[in-house]
């Protein structure tokens, strides 16, 4: 596969044709956030029309073959903490440290100004 063949959104759909439709419009919506914003696993369920699947967003993350290129470090739960395996928090939490996203008490610290 050529990650960086992944340019745009039609790009990605195709690169994630293997995947369910849920697991795509999962990974199609983190894909649009832009570096030095974050969003929450509730409001990925919400823009892709699944407010209460907010736990299975995290799953199909969870999944996701084309990190970085889907950033899926830039999902925190709503309280800003990280979700999944601590290792990984740790990643995705120095991932964010680098994008200039603001960490407080192992939190993201939440705002309008960075949210997606």
């Amino acid at each position: 596969m050529k990650k960086n063949l992944i340019k745009t959104e039609e790009d990605l759909v195709y690169f994630l044709k293997d995947k369910t439709r849920f697991e795509r419009e999962v990974l199609v919506a983190t894909f649009k956030i832009p570096k030095g914003k974050v969003s929450t696993y509730k409001s990925i369920a919400e823009k892709i029309g699944r407010p209460r699947a907010y736990r299975a967003v995290g799953n199909a993350l969870h999944k996701n073959p084309l990190a970085p290129i889907v950033p899926c470090h830039r999902v925190v739960k709503s309280d800003g903490t990280f979700g999944g395996e601590k290792k990984g928090a740790e990643s995705r939490r120095s991932l964010l440290e680098k994008e200039g996203i603001p960490i407080e008490n192992d939190r993201v610290k939440i705002s309008d100004e960075i949210l997606f």
